[in-house]
């Protein structure tokens, strides 16, 4: 097991922690969707129309450019609703249960690779460079698996991953079989995953040291020409699971917390469940608007009560809107309350850059040129020059692109200097877009 020491990175300590480990049910789900969004790479075309049936594992679509590359529905019922946005871009599958638990079953004394496809656990793979959904006929360099989750208000995969944790050991054997290197599992110290079969790396330090991206660039990066897969240790057991069983696991435990909820805690569902079965009778009651973010505040999608929880289901945050749209001398306030991960304010003083904040969704600022400070290098635990990275990106240069490390990154990676950043530069689309444009021309 190596040690790996991370100091770059800030550990954002919101308000709204769950504070014990008991897992709730959730409420019945009128709807469950997939959104195809969640699965960067793929085309959808539907295999389903509305009013079919449909099992649980049952492909809803496929890849329009590979066909074997398959998303399934999580339950059982009759397929409500394909909701399109402009030029009929499929935003939601949705689908109605019917209370039936059953779920296709698959054969896995087929090939692994086969099973994966069919049973829609592939889509839940990542790959380096590009962060897409791999293709269907690449072989990975290595597989690295991430234990934990660093991000603000993450939930404890550990506890994510429930019982399933004794399913690790064949998803590492599954997976050994796709590959020509080795399978990665990056851990906390405190985690014991020795026994899986895996080479095991523990990281210490603070976000993002849980973004598999972080953790494959520490260990070995990748160069170009080269391809790594990433998931999380809740996918890999999830993928144990279903050459133990022959049936995919649906179901899910999801945190549940933020400044937003009145009592912020763990709830047991099923993928695509609705937002309103998690969070009706848990927001705080009061006048303040919120915002409801699937996932983490740093890298979630925006939500309303009428959506659905996103790839990769496990997290769910409510902070409030704008508290104050005006304040007195704005950024010239010299009071210990106004928060900065800087020595701007006062608060620093006092340690407040690590005390427990609520800050809500407002933008403090307004997008300007980038100023060569340093300060996303700061906040990014890589061998890379980020701000030059973003400038190259901004204008597609292709050469310097690679020559700066565009294979290794992915949008995640960027979002808490996104969130640190004085210019307020939308850097996780920036790298999104300049990573589909580097893919369409090298591909």
């Amino acid at each position: 097991m190596a040690l790996i020491k991370l100091r770059k990175g800030f550990d954002l300590n919101l308000k709204g922690k769950i504070t014990q480990d008991e897992v709730l049910e959730s409420q019945q789900s009128e709807n469950y969707a997939i959104v195809p969004d969640d699965f960067t790479g793929i085309i959808p075309r539907m295999e389903k129309k509305e009013g079919d049936t449909v099992l649980a594992g049952e492909a809803l679509y496929h890849d329009k450019n590979d066909e074997h590359i398959k998303v399934t529905s999580p339950v059982s019922g009759t397929l409500k609703q394909v909701v399109r946005g402009n030029r009929r871009k499929i935003m939601a599958v949705v689908i109605e249960p019917n209370g039936n638990e059953a779920s296709k079953e698959f054969d896995t004394r087929d090939n692994p690779r086969t099973v994966l496809l069919e049973s829609g656990l592939w889509a839940m793979l990542r790959q380096r460079p590009y962060d897409i959904v791999p293709n269907a006929e690449t072989r990975p360099r290595d597989i690295f698996i991430t234990a934990f989750d660093s991000a603000p208000l993450a939930p404890s995969l550990s506890l994510v991953m429930g019982d399933n944790q004794q399913y690790l050991k064949k998803a590492v054997e599954v997976l050994s079989t796709i590959t020509d290197g080795k399978v990665y599992i990056g851990c906390r110290p405190e985690s014991s995953l020795d026994d899986t079969g895996a080479e095991v790396n523990t990281f210490v330090g603070p976000h993002p040291a849980g973004n598999a991206g972080v953790q494959v660039a520490n260990v070995k990066p990748v160069n170009k020409g080269e391809v790594v897969w990433t998931l999380d240790v809740v996918t890999a057991a999830r993928i144990g699971k279903l050459f133990e069983t022959g049936k995919v696991d649906y179901s899910t435990i999801v945190a549940v917390n933020g400044p937003g909820v009145a009592n912020p805690c763990y709830i047991k569902a099923t993928m695509g469940c609705s937002l309103k079965s998690l969070l009706d009778g848990k927001l705080v009651d009061n006048d303040k608007p919120k915002r409801i973010i699937g996932g983490n505040v740093l890298t979630g999608v925006q939500e309303t009560l009428d959506g659905y929880l996103h790839a990769p289901y496990r997290h769910v945050t409510v902070i409030n809107e704008i508290n104050k749209q005006d304040e007195f001398m704005g950024w010239a306030s010299l009071s210990p309350n106004k928060y900065s991960i800087y020595r701007v304010f006062t608060n620093w003083i006092i340690g407040g850059r690590h005390k427990e904040v609520d800050l809500d969704a407002k933008l403090n600022g307004g997008e300007r040129a980038i100023v060569l400070s340093g300060e996303y290098d700061k906040m990014l635990p890589m061998d890379i020059y980020a701000e030059f990275l973003i400038k190259a990106i901004i204008a597609f240069d292709i050469d310097k692109m690679e020559q700066l490390g565009i294979y290794e990154v992915a949008p995640e990676d960027f979002a808490l200097a996104e969130f640190a950043d004085t210019s307020k530069l939308e850097l996780q689309r920036i790298v999104r877009e300049g990573l589909d444009k580097m893919r369409a021309e090298m591909c």
